[in-house]
């Protein structure tokens, strides 16, 4: 059968591939999977990865499937069927819809394959556009997006306790669809969309609210053909938009005045670390002011020192949230209040204890070099940092990182992978290094390295795939060490 993609009932008995599960419990895969077969459809669960390698994944589905058949008397409630290690052609031209992950490559052959079949091809973002009936908030960028996401949402959620965050923060919107289309007034939602996401997008005609661009650098190379690629894939969070929506761009970089012309809302507006030129609107730093200027009228919203999370780069996500903030519906007062008491996000320059004058810094979200040489920035006093990087390649380059470890680094621990040849040969003789296969090396390589007035920084520069399942693995097993350390005291 064709499936109605205007109608949730149509998924009652739809074959449905899901194509890449992942290892988050609320991530696209599993949100996907549970929401489709709450709806009973009759799912494929395919992944590359191992079912070992997935087990926590398939445990989870597993046991939603038989909590779901408890639960909707009312409907066929299907048992998940998995194909593990591989993909099989006919899981994606014999079904009535795949629901492609972030993961996946749009030129997967199997995703051609189902196009070749006219399959229809959706994500749970593009699921949740069709079907949410209230405003989203949407934010993409190569750097900020999740704090930025993060901090919007605690905005949000001092004028509507039940402001929705969710996307590519680790939780798939799907996980509350169907609550949302219960309620009577407006829930706002705040959607972090990678560009992996904002291609699911493209050609469905619905777009955000408010659509925010944080910056664009160069990242992700090993999954796009050029830098240009990469940035167009960005841009696809304006151009779904109709003109009645609001866009906001990063005044700071030169990109975006070429970005902006193919913007089709008429309502765009800027953030910026200095005063905006003439003809522009939005939010802007000016000395320890936070300023907007909107129809010609300035305010004074905050002050950058009202600002919890330190750090330039996130004074410009206090920007672009708070300016976002307002066309929402949330008050200065309100705003001011959020920026006070946002602490930030795990994994983003988190601090996690000082022992024996050491300072431990989990910054496993730093997956690109621009990330990593924003922790250096911040951290470094006179050389005093001992670095865990490098790991899976994205086809980026290490050089302007390796002229800053050499400045900043007293000590760097560089991780397998596919990255760290690159990684070292960018690093030379700037500072001594080893190479290491486990976290536990990791800590081991350091123990007669640190002293009092230390830096150890876990901040990656690359991906972490290989030894680590994934970011927050890395993160969590970083934490790990640092509380063994403690124990030890």
């Amino acid at each position: 059968m064709a499936i109605d993609l205007t109608s949730i009932e149509s998924f009652q008995d739809a074959a449905v591939t899901v194509m890449g599960l992942g290892r988050f419990k609320q991530g696209s895969g599993v949100g996907a999977a549970k929401w489709l077969m709450r709806h009973g459809a009759q799912i494929v669960i395919t992944d590359l990865k191992s079912k070992e390698e997935l087990k926590e994944s398939v445990e989870e589905i597993t046991k939603w499937y038989t909590q779901y058949k408890a639960e909707y008397k009312d409907r066929d409630i299907y048992q998940p069927v998995f194909v593990l290690g591989e993909h099989q052609a006919d899981d994606f031209t014999n079904v009535d819809l795949v629901m492609q992950n972030p993961g996946v490559a749009r030129e997967s052959q199997f995703i051609l394959l189902a196009k070749e079949a006219n399959v229809p091809i959706e994500s749970d973002i593009s699921l949740f556009f069709r079907f949410c009936p209230f405003p989203i908030y949407s934010i993409t960028g190569t750097r900020g997006k999740s704090t930025t996401t993060a901090l919007l949402g605690e905005m949000l959620k001092t004028v509507h306790p039940k402001a929705v965050v969710a996307g590519n923060i680790t939780r798939s919107p799907l996980e509350d669809l169907d609550w949302l289309l219960e309620e009577t007034a407006p829930v706002p939602i705040v959607l972090e969309l990678s560009s992996w996401l904002l291609e699911s997008l493209e050609g469905l005609e619905i777009g955000p609210e408010i659509a925010i661009l944080t910056n664009a650098y160069e990242d992700h190379l090993d999954r796009y053909a050029s830098f240009d690629h990469y940035v167009k894939a960005k841009e696809l969070i304006f151009q779904q938009q109709k003109p009645g929506q609001i866009a906001i761009l990063n005044a700071d970089q030169a990109i975006m005045e070429d970005i902006v012309t193919r913007v089709k809302s008429e309502h765009i507006y800027w953030f910026s670390s200095k005063p905006l030129s003439e003809g522009k609107e939005g939010m802007y730093a000016n000395d320890d002011k936070l300023i907007r200027v909107i129809n010609g009228k300035t305010v004074e919203v905050a002050h950058v020192h009202d600002i919890r999370i330190e750090g330039e780069h996130n004074v410009m996500n206090a920007l672009s949230a708070s300016l976002a903030a307002h066309f929402a519906g949330v008050s200065d007062e309100q705003i001011h209040e959020a920026l006070k008491s946002f602490a930030g996000l795990p994994g983003r320059q988190e601090v996690l204890a000082e022992i024996d004058g050491v300072i431990y810094v989990n910054d496993t979200t730093a997956t690109s070099p621009e990330g990593l040489m924003a922790a250096l920035d911040r951290f470094s006093k006179g050389g005093n940092v001992v670095l865990m990087g490098g790991g899976s390649s994205k086809g980026l380059s290490f050089t302007e990182v390796g002229k800053k470890i050499g400045e900043k680094c007293k000590f760097v621990v560089v991780f397998d992978g596919t990255a760290a040849d690159d990684f070292e040969r960018a690093i030379g003789s700037g500072a001594p290094s080893v190479r290491v296969n486990s976290m536990k090396e990791a800590f081991d390589s350091i123990k007669n390295i640190v002293s009092l007035g230390d830096v150890v920084l876990l901040s990656p520069g690359t991906s972490s795939f290989g030894i680590f399942k994934n970011e927050f693995d890395r993160g969590d097993q970083f934490k790990a060490g640092v509380e063994a350390l403690k124990q030890q005291k």
